[in-house]
């Protein structure tokens, strides 16, 4: 029996009005369509310097030269093409419950993908759980896009959350700077999380961060003394679980959401967080356009 696709194509079409946003410069990376502060090649005017030996004559400003005798070169804002680079959690945790977090992962990085392919951004993909799995690289227009659909449709999860060991591993082979997507629950048993996120924006990258959770990983239903299982360790914890501890947990679940966003915004940067109740149209075109993370 066929599956259906992630996304459609009527929710495809309304992504060809979008383009991912960001803020840095990143120097030596041309091609793209958001503005640089690097001066270069390019159409919209910047700034005027002197000439010198071995310039190009062609962007010399001869009409300034008659006037005042002297040589001076047009300089003109570049667009960068930044390396966006997208990491997707694929750790057990991301498919607890019903599965529809990882799903919903799915959807909206395959959204994202699509819509840096229509503007001819270049995007690298890489799952992680304990550590980076096999990527994907894809650029070159909307036309690439079933390649990505069927990467995506054919991710599944295994291991546990290690953000410490998969951001040494992406600091130590990824040199170039860019524009960095992690899209993740955040739940990793080690409590390094934040730490590890913290050395990606030192490193230079411009961070954006998506947190996924089900109602259930935010208010859990269950009441009564519990036996939980860990789904990434097999840990057992039995509890006593009633409506005072209930409040307890999503206090500080909230408290927790709310340090990875301070994160992201003091190393300007984005975060939105996300509840998969939330119909994925919504998300792409409300609460990723007002984060600025899209427009």
């Amino acid at each position: 029996m066929e599956t259906a696709p992630l996304l459609d194509r009527n929710f495809l079409e309304k992504l060809e009005r979008l383009t991912i946003h960001w803020q840095k410069s990143f120097a030596g990376l041309v091609g793209g369509h958001n503005p640089s502060r690097f001066s270069g090649g390019g159409q919209e005017f910047l700034d005027h310097r002197q000439f010198h030996h071995g310039d190009d004559l062609r962007a010399v400003n001869w009409r300034a030269y008659m006037r005042l005798d002297k040589m001076f070169l047009k300089m003109f804002q570049i667009e960068p093409r930044v390396p966006i680079r997208m990491l997707i959690d694929t750790s057990v945790s991301m498919a607890a419950g019903d599965g529809s977090k990882f799903l919903y992962a799915r959807k909206l990085a395959a959204a994202l993908c699509y819509v840096g392919l229509v503007r001819h951004d270049a995007i690298a993909i890489h799952p992680f759980s304990t550590h980076i799995g096999e990527g994907k690289r894809c650029g070159g227009g909307r036309h690439r896009f079933s390649p990505v659909m069927e990467y995506f449709e054919g991710l599944a999860c295994t291991g546990k959350t290690d953000f410490t060991a998969v951001v040494r591993e992406f600091i130590s082979t990824i040199a170039q700077r860019g524009l960095l997507i992690v899209i993740s629950d955040f739940l990793d048993d080690t409590s390094q999380c934040e730490r590890a996120l913290q050395y990606l924006a030192d490193f230079g990258h411009e961070v954006f961060l998506i947190q996924l959770w089900t109602e259930e990983d935010r208010v859990p239903p269950w009441t009564g003394e519990l036996e939980l299982e860990d789904g990434e360790t097999k840990r057992l914890v039995k509890i006593q679980f009633d409506e005072e501890a209930r409040e307890r947990y999503t206090a500080s679940f909230d408290a927790f959401s709310t340090s990875i966003q301070q994160l992201a915004l003091r190393n300007d940067g984005k975060y939105v967080g996300v509840s998969t109740t939330q119909p994925l149209e919504d998300i792409v075109f409300g609460t990723l356009v007002r984060s600025r993370g899209i427009a």
